[in-house]
């Protein structure tokens, strides 16, 4: 196995983004580490967090290496082996891993820690990716949309036995490559509906749901029916009415407010001889109302009280204890808010290096870019994230293979979601579920498993032109 003249096609866009995300990840953990313990020499400075990510830095670039001289074909060809291979250790590691923060997701061999869930990212995203591409594999019917649902859930379920919630979540990052090889949208919107319906039922009054349901579709009938759109506007004056008397208190009077417009758009529709729509509306709002109450009732008879303060904390923080569950996210604000529009400078952070910010050089790391870098510096982070997941599509879209094609949006999607999910976490706008931020939190396996992964990427679309 040969490097080949087609590798020198290296994108060189996409290379350059993940050292530049490496380097800015060395330098937020070297400051976080800055004058901890050091007392000179090389052994010294290993034995720092610096130091032990400059070990996993140099590992993961020689393993890059690696990934150019390998065949790209081999991938392929042993992704089924790759994937239970993967799945084996997702098994094992809950009988035999060492329990970190309340789950059992690490194997820790000869002092080296390593986290099975991120190698079953890359051999679901290969697994996935292979069985989608092969011959006869079709999204539009149900036996093959069963088995690719399978492979990417059957990871989810061993994860969540360690348990270990934030890994299980980023699993359904597949569904981005799910629907870039025709999932149908419907599954999507049903999806979105449920998710929606359920997080507004933890905010909300079921009451509430019912009437914003009611106001959603009454502007989806008033722009796709033929009859006036008097009685439409008439019954979304009636539904605010009723809202505002939900809130001051009439729950009686806007009980009625609902069912009299529940009333007139089922009469407009009839009217309208669309009495199948009849049954779709009526449908939608009992699923609605269902979900809601159903998400009440778990919250509140089958979560555990850690568990409910955890979701309270995301969306009800008036109702948590700022020195207490609300400590963490409160310390985050304050930390990336401090940090101004430009920062306090290179090794100058105070909360993050007194741990007023917890985990700030692996989950929460962002909030040491907020507070040294300030409002320009996290805005430079997010680009180079968007600018990666960019280059990530546009090779996606570029390969002749349907394999590297589909591959290629699921590495998009893994990134996107752990993205997402970290920034959104420090800022209290997603739950805290302990997802890294790649390429820049502190974490060997961490890094390892996304430099294989970029590599990959690089290695399959030099080799594009040969497919």
């Amino acid at each position: 196995m040969s490097v080949s003249g087609s590798d020198r096609n290296l994108d060189w866009i996409t290379f350059s983004l993940y050292i530049c995300l490496v380097v800015v990840g060395w330098l937020m953990i070297y400051t976080v580490g800055y004058g901890d313990g050091y007392t000179g020499g090389i052994g010294s400075f290993l034995s720092r967090q610096a130091g032990k990510q400059t070990l996993w830095i140099g590992i993961s670039l020689v393993v890059m290496l690696l990934i150019f001289v390998i065949d790209w074909k081999f991938w392929q060809t042993f992704s089924v082996i790759i994937y239970i291979l993967a799945m084996l250790l997702l098994l094992g590691v809950v009988f035999v891993g060492t329990k970190i923060n309340g789950a059992r997701s690490w194997f820790n061999v000869m002092g080296f820690a390593f986290q099975p869930s991120e190698f079953a990212k890359f051999a679901t995203c290969l697994a996935l990716s292979s069985y989608l591409s092969s011959y006869g594999t079709s999204l539009k019917e149900r036996k093959h949309q069963f088995i690719a649902i399978g492979i990417m859930a059957l990871p989810i379920a061993l994860i969540m036995l360690q348990p270990d919630a934030g890994s299980a979540l980023v699993f359904a990052s597949f569904l981005i490559m799910l629907y870039r090889a025709g999932m149908s949208s419907t599954y999507y919107l049903v999806g979105g509906f449920v998710v929606a319906i359920l997080i507004l039922a933890l905010m909300f009054p079921i009451l509430h749901i019912l009437l914003g349901m009611l106001l959603l579709s009454i502007v989806v009938f008033t722009f796709n029916l033929k009859k006036p759109f008097y009685p439409f506007l008439g019954s979304l004056v009636v539904a605010v009415i009723a809202i505002y008397l939900s809130n001051q208190g009439y729950m009686l009077e806007s009980l009625v407010g609902s069912l009299a417009v529940l009333t007139t758009i089922a009469y407009l529709l009839w009217a309208d001889r669309k009495q199948r729509l009849v049954t779709v509306f009526y449908g939608f709002l009992v699923a609605g109302v269902g979900l809601a109450y159903s998400a009440n009732y778990a919250f509140n008879n089958v979560l555990k009280s850690h568990q409910q303060e955890r979701i309270n904390v995301w969306l009800n923080p008036s109702k948590c204890d700022p020195r207490g569950s609300l400590y963490n996210v409160l310390q985050s604000k304050y930390a990336i808010g401090s940090g101004g529009i430009e920062g306090k400078g290179f090794l100058k952070g105070v909360m993050t290096k007194l741990d007023y910010v917890p985990e700030n050089s692996t989950d929460f790391i962002f909030c040491t870019i907020g507070e040294e870098q300030g409002f320009l510096g996290s805005m430079s982070i997010m680009l180079l994230f968007l600018m990666l997941l960019y280059r990530l599509t546009v090779i996606g879209e570029r390969q002749r293979s349907r394999f590297s094609s589909y591959y290629c949006y699921g590495i998009a999607g893994i990134i996107f979601i752990h993205f997402f999910i970290n920034i959104g976490m420090t800022m209290g706008l997603v739950p805290i579920i302990g997802i890294p931020l790649p390429f820049v939190s502190r974490g060997g396996s961490s890094l390892l498993m996304f430099t294989i992964m970029i590599a990959l990427v690089l290695k399959l679309d030099s080799n594009r032109y040969r497919i």
